[in-house]
């Protein structure tokens, strides 16, 4: 006599108990919709912690004229304190998704946005408040850079193979817009008491020998409801995923992978680089410029490099990832050598639309980059981990498959971490380098050395002929 044993539940509650992505007919019968769910949730949660990360590059910039009495290397380490939190939790978040489930991590690492949010809002409000607390502060916008890894970790066990680049391109260009979005819409929310009396009193400035009342606690309170709405949207309509659960012992063994230390060296020169850049380019224009207002020009340069990054993770999914990030790498080392050309030297010469425009190349290819980098990740080690597995074996397979999922989840978390330090290495290479030699041009060439070498690193291990892993 059988027994008949009941059939695995696909779903209990938010949790997906069978996900196999790999599937062409689960994908098209119901994987592909799930995916798509938990994407566009995920999209605009990472899109306010970009916001939240980067809103101090504009209330740097603000606050001697709001009577904050910093210096101006104290204002580029404002700039660059958020990065320098938001790199080093991003290790941490690299591997929370696996053990806590991607569903309740976004959720909770969103809701924790609210509080440099709020923190900022009143703080900015009275030019009194200590620089340590302001310090702190901007320390505390690391919350919304440590998302970055947790939300790409979570993502790419969505999608099958041939669509990770494109998702993770996604998923990442659009949260990206959040960087420039937030440089564009401060310094418009600030001119308006758009909550009244629950928004605090605005402050007198003065601009261009008139005085003009702003709302400075505009730019970061305009994100709270945001912020709230986004985390309530994570919790009830996002899923977590049964098979991506995985202890952090498991998941360490990327220490142990040379492609996970190589692959944090280029995406430190990709999405470094764009954070690094939007980070310092709002500080580095107002003091090689002073007479150009650099929050007219500075959120262009992050849109061009978020809105770029999915065509960078297209454009890798169908050519290679491991050419475009070749390529990338000549393009970016010949626009930093521009952008030196263009500025002032000793306080003489300078052509700001010249370097303007060097810039904004930069910029997109940081975008580019990011999306083929990116792409990368995912199929080194689904390729690694496949190598030597018998095919005619379906539970080899899968156990292979898992695995390389699962360590190219934790890669793409871990180097977004190591990734994240560019934001602060590059504004503050700028101010050192302008208080040690008068002009940032020594930051900027050291900038380009080391595009040289990740074209070096990238041709030699994954793009050449016979490369140890072509991707």
């Amino acid at each position: 006599m059988s027994v008949s044993h009941p059939a695995p539940r696909v779903r209990t509650g938010r949790t997906l108990h069978i996900w196999t992505p790999e599937d062409k007919a689960f994908w098209e019968r119901e994987g592909d919709a799930v995916a798509k769910i938990n994407l566009w949730i995920s999209v605009p949660a990472l899109f306010l912690a970009f916001a939240i990360w980067q809103v101090w590059s504009v209330v740097a910039v603000s606050l001697p004229g709001l009577g904050f009495l910093y210096s101006s290397n104290q204002l580029f380490w404002l700039a660059a304190a958020p990065a320098l939190s938001g790199a080093t939790l991003r290790i941490f978040y690299s591997f929370m998704v696996p053990v806590f489930g991607g569903r309740r991590w976004t959720a909770i690492s969103t809701a924790s946005l609210l509080i440099p949010a709020i923190g900022i809002g009143y703080a900015v409000q009275d030019n009194t408040t200590t620089y340590p607390t302001m310090l702190v502060l901007a320390l505390l916008c690391g919350l919304g850079g440590g998302n970055f890894s947790s939300s790409m970790a979570n993502i790419s066990f969505f999608f099958p193979k041939e669509r990770k680049g494109s998702a993770l391109g996604v998923n990442a260009g659009l949260g990206n817009l959040g960087v420039s979005v937030v440089q564009f819409l401060s310094p418009l929310v600030v001119t308006a008491s758009i909550f009244g009396v629950f928004g605090g009193a605005g402050q007198t400035i003065i601009k261009n020998g008139i005085s003009v009342q702003v709302w400075t606690q505009n730019a970061a309170f305009i994100w709270v409801p945001w912020i709230a709405l986004t985390s309530l949207a994570a919790w009830f309509g996002m899923h977590d995923i049964a098979d991506a659960k995985a202890s952090f012992a498991s998941q360490a063994a990327i220490f142990r992978r040379k492609h996970n230390w190589l692959m944090c060296l280029l995406y430190l020169g990709t999405f470094g680089s764009f954070i690094g850049y939007a980070a310092g380019f709002p500080l580095l224009i107002k003091s090689q410029f002073p007479a150009v207002n650099p929050l007219a020009y500075a959120w262009l340069g992050p849109l061009v490099g978020a809105v770029v990054r999915p065509f960078g993770g297209w454009l890798a999914d169908k050519v290679g990832g491991a050419r475009v990030t070749l390529w990338n790498f000549v393009v970016m080392a010949i626009a930093v050598v521009g952008v030196i050309q263009f500025l002032p030297h000793n306080g003489v010469g300078g052509n700001f639309g010249g370097f303007f425009v060097c810039f904004l190349v930069l910029f997109l290819t940081t975008g580019i980059g990011n999306g083929s980098t990116f792409s990368m990740i995912p199929v080194i080690f689904l390729t690694e981990a496949m190598r030597g597995v018998d095919l005619n074996t379906p539970s080899a397979v899968a156990q292979a498959q898992k695995e390389g999922n699962t360590l190219g989840a934790a890669t793409l978390g871990f180097t977004a971490a190591m990734a994240a330090y560019g934001g602060f290495f590059i504004p503050k290479s700028y101010g050192s380098s302008i208080a040690l030699t008068g002009g940032p041009e020594f930051a900027l060439w050291g900038f380009a050395a080391f595009y040289v070498l990740c074209i070096g690193v990238t041709w030699w291990y994954y793009a050449r002929k016979h490369a140890e892993m072509p991707c």
